[in-house]
């Protein structure tokens, strides 16, 4: 059962925050192990592991991040994330930024820290921007849901690169 399945959600990058919570904390005075103190070993045992899948899963499907990464996971894109291929054409435009980051880094200027910051910025409002429609539309029984997904997989090696690279800005912003 995925996480999904457990709350009676449909698979989607965009849910009902509020609804999730609800469902959570329904969850949570259900399965609390708190409330089972008489049952017996076995039923005690199951309300911890539900309680445990309870959070777990919560807690993935609150964070946008989290969630997609959890649903190209189930779908089975995402197996080995770190040995997955980022698009050439992406890593070819990246070219200048990792350009910057080597000058930054033999001769720091604050003034090109700033530069790389804002170009940086400008790559991720871009990539969101071009994603946001296809996961609102997204759905798990669409005919197209398996080229969406790896559309979705593409941004989310693109956003996980950058956020590499924002972190070594922010290296040389405690300079």
């Amino acid at each position: 059962m995925n996480y999904f399945e457990f709350y009676g959600l449909p698979v989607s990058f965009r849910i009902d925050e509020a609804q999730l919570r609800q469902l959570f904390y329904q969850n949570s005075r259900k399965y609390h192990p708190d409330f089972h103190t008489l049952a017996s070993p076995e039923e005690q045992a199951e309300m911890l592991r539900l309680s445990t899948l309870n959070n777990e899963a919560f807690q993935t499907l609150v964070d946008p991040d989290r969630r997609m990464r959890y649903v190209l996971q189930i779908k089975g894109l995402l197996e080995n994330e770190g040995q997955q291929p980022i698009p050439q054409e992406f890593l070819s435009e990246m070219m200048d930024i990792n350009e910057a980051l080597l000058e930054l880094e033999m001769d720091y200027a604050p003034e090109r820290l700033e530069q790389t910051a804002q170009i940086l910025e400008q790559w991720e409002r871009s990539l969101d921007a071009a994603i946001a429609p296809l996961l609102e539309r997204y759905t798990d029984d669409s005919p197209t849901s398996r080229e969406d997904l790896q559309q979705v997989r593409d941004y989310f090696l693109k956003k996980r690169y950058l956020l590499r690279i924002r972190e070594k800005l922010a290296t040389f912003a405690t300079r």
